[in-house]
Parts: C-alpha cells; sequence; structure tokens
C-alpha cells in the first residue's frame, strides 16, 4: 500500500465513523427532547451507497498515488465540512430529525440551503480522484445523485408545512 493512499484513506474512514458517533449522539438527544424522524426508509440506501463508496476507495485505490490537485481540494472541503459541523452543532446528524425550533440560518446556511448536501456530492466526486479512480467518482456520483433526490424531496416536504425543524 502506498503512503499516501493509505493515509488518504484511513482518513476517510475515521472520519465517517467518528461522524457516525457524533449522529448518534445527537440523533438520540434530539429525539429524547421531542424531535422526530421523517422518512427513514431511505436511511439503509443512503447508508449502503456511503459504504459502498468507500469500500470501492479502499479496495481500488489503497495502492495508486496521490493526486495532489484534488488532494488540495478534498482538504478545502474539510474547512467546509467543520463550519457546518460548528454551525450545526447538537443539531447535526446523519438522519432527517424534525425539532419545533427554528431552521438555522447562520454559517454556509445564510447562502445555502443544503451546504452539507453539497459538501457530500462534492466530497463523493473529488475523493476518488485523489487517488485517480475517476470512474468511482461517476458512478457514486449518479447513485449519489439519485439518493439525494429521494432525501431533499422528503427533508424539504417535512420542513414546509412547520416551517421549523433542524438542517442539515
Amino acid at each position: 500500500m502506498m503512503t499516501g493512499a493509505a493515509l488518504f484513506l484511513a482518513f476517510l474512514v475515521v472520519q465517517r465513523l467518528s461522524e457516525l458517533v457524533i449522529a448518534r449522539r445527537n440523533t438520540a438527544r434530539l429525539m429524547a427532547g421531542g424531535a422526530r424522524e421523517i422518512a427513514p426508509g431511505h436511511y439503509p440506501v443512503i447508508v449502503a451507497m456511503h459504504t459502498g463508496w468507500i469500500l470501492s476507495l479502499v479496495f481500488f485505490g489503497y495502492d495508486q498515488p496521490v493526486h495532489l490537485f484534488w488532494l488540495a481540494l478534498f482538504v478545502l472541503l474539510q474547512g467546509l465540512r467543520i463550519w457546518i459541523l460548528a454551525t450545526l452543532g447538537g443539531r447535526w446528524t446523519t438522519r432527517i430529525i424534525i425539532t419545533d425550533t427554528p431552521l438555522v440560518v447562520g454559517g454556509p446556511y445564510r447562502w445555502l440551503r443544503h451546504p452539507n448536501y453539497v459538501l457530500v456530492v462534492a466530497e463523493i466526486a473529488i475523493a476518488p480522484l485523489v487517488l485517480g479512480l475517476w470512474w468511482v467518482a461517476l458512478i457514486f456520483s449518479v447513485l449519489n445523485a439519485a439518493v439525494l433526490a429521494i432525501r431533499i424531496r422528503a427533508e424539504e416536504r417535512a420542513l414546509r408545512p412547520a416551517g421549523a425543524g433542524a438542517r442539515r
């Protein structure tokens, strides 16, 4: 395994697993506070798609050279990730969780309705390109677009009537 590829893949795996821990903790706290989950049926598809993406990166990318241009773009995206997580705080989850509190309108949500989805779309495409796996970027970008079309519609429907909820 090439050292650069190993470090990049290890970062991705640790990052995604850490996010699952944060998301579970936040989801449990929000639900205990009276929040409700919307459209949970698509969540296993999202998990499967992201798992397949990571496994594809590891399986096909473990011995690939790191392309510095794409790595630099990926690093820039991590700034957006930190900004999103800091803005949402305890409201950040991987599920659609609706609360009776006002929508978050600060940070990146001031300019984008769904900055976390923009981030994920960019990462799904750019992370494989770091390892030269353009076909992984293409396949999973198409799959991600299909899943996000379902998810964003469900989230928008859930937020529209109440006018309040947890933004993702």
